[in-house]
């Protein structure tokens, strides 16, 4: 997460993401060149801060100098600004935040907000965010140059909006975190299947922003979603690192004190609402019933079903769909939450989404259908571009078939 840190702080100076994204990778490239030879520093993340402030100090310095110049020869370059001062301690100390708001800003596109704020403040390459949003990586790719070029000329300020400036971007701020989480919680690729620092820091950025909008029902059910998501994390994977599934985890090491946080958090999303409750409320509460279930049998799987049917309906997509279909699969038996899930197969979006075929050869698999399951496990495992999870999915398969 460090990345991200240096961009927010810088962008605080050059006002310019795209600016302070390459003046973040140019400190990197000095730690790379000066860190063999002299030694990794005691701080290396308050050294690589002050290497890409010093650059974006430099840089700041060589404009006015350039503006000097040429105004001498009668110019006008009054749009030569100097750095700006830090942000008034009384305002919202949290480079990060400014960072998301800035990035989520109604100038872009809902699409170009999320791509630009994983890149920036997820860290996430261009390949991993097209596997997150499943679309090509060009797509993303033009998302995100275009998505810096409209913020710099803009002049999109680097804050955090009030009034409803700041209401008006939530929606896209709360998405981006829970992509965030999300990408941590099962990284797309890579060798490990969990990625820590980001879960930690998106549920920091959701409990700042409850601080921040106490009267903001979503925000307080996105938090809880992530305590309750959180507290399943040591439990997730075993002592290789290999995941664990869900019915198969040691529910003793759960962690008790982020599923109360996450209660009181959804106790307040039910208090300060006054419709109808939101995706992220909904999500929060299917969290609740797993976090409160003593054992995977005993999950109250009809209320599961009736809150995805809900969500269904107020947030509509094949992913929710999907997930219906594992918990119909538990309330009322694998055959009816197959005919789900075969009517997924031709939803474009779910083409080359791994957990299809995986939930698939599950539910196969309950149906006594052993060949037609491995096959399925198969494909999922050429799918996935995460090793732990292609591990598991083999594994699966071929104790499908097992005598």
């Amino acid at each position: 997460m460090e990345s991200p840190r240096i961009i927010a702080g810088v962008t605080r100076i050059v006002r310019d993401v795209g600016i302070a994204e390459e003046l973040a990778q140019d400190a990197l490239v000095a730690a790379l060149e000066q860190w063999p030879r002299d030694g990794v520093p005691d701080n290396p993340g308050a050294w690589l801060m002050a290497a890409a402030r010093h650059r974006a100090v430099d840089l700041i310095r060589r404009r006015e100098n350039y503006g000097r110049k040429l105004a001498e020869i009668g110019r006008d370059l009054s749009d030569a600004e100097p750095p700006q001062e830090p942000a008034d301690p009384e305002d919202i100390d949290d480079d990060l935040l400014r960072l998301v708001f800035t990035a989520c800003h109604p100038v872009l596109s809902a699409e170009a907000r999320t791509a630009l704020t994983l890149r920036l403040l997820g860290g996430l390459t261009t390949p991993e965010i097209a596997r997150a949003f499943l679309v090509p990586e060009a797509t993303v790719a033009q998302r995100i140059v275009r998505a810096k070029r409209t913020l710099a000329t803009k002049s999109v300020a680097f804050e955090v909006p009030y009034g409803p400036d700041r209401e008006a971007r939530l929606g896209s701020v709360l998405d981006v975190i829970y992509l965030i989480y999300n990408e941590g919680y099962a990284a797309t690729a890579g060798d490990d299947w969990l990625r820590p620092g980001l879960c930690e820091d998106a549920l920091r950025l959701a409990r700042v922003l409850s601080g921040l909008m106490p009267k903001e029902p979503e925000v307080h059910a996105l938090t809880a979603l992530l305590e309750f998501q959180t507290s399943r994390a040591a439990a997730r994977t075993g002592p290789s690192g290999a995941p664990v599934l869900l019915r198969d985890q040691n529910r003793s090491r759960w962690n008790r004190m982020l599923i109360a946080r996450g209660i009181t958090a959804l106790g307040r999303a039910d208090a300060t609402a006054t419709g109808a409750p939101g995706p992220y409320a909904l999500q929060a509460a299917i969290a609740a019933c797993h976090a409160m279930a003593y054992s995977y049998e005993e999950t109250d799987w009809r209320t599961i079903c009736t809150l995805y049917t809900l969500l269904a309906a107020r947030a509509p997509s094949p992913v929710v769909e999907l997930n219906r279909a594992v918990a119909v699969s538990m309330a009322d038996g694998p055959g009816p939450a197959l005919e789900i899930v075969d009517a997924l197969a031709a939803e474009p979006a779910l083409h080359d989404y791994h957990l299809l075929p995986s939930v698939r050869g599950d539910l196969l698999l309950r149906l006594g259908r052993p060949k037609e399951a491995r096959a399925e496990f198969v494909r999922a495992a050429e799918l996935t571009r995460n090793e732990r999870e292609r591990e598991l999915l083999l594994r699966r398969a071929a104790e499908a078939e097992a005598p």
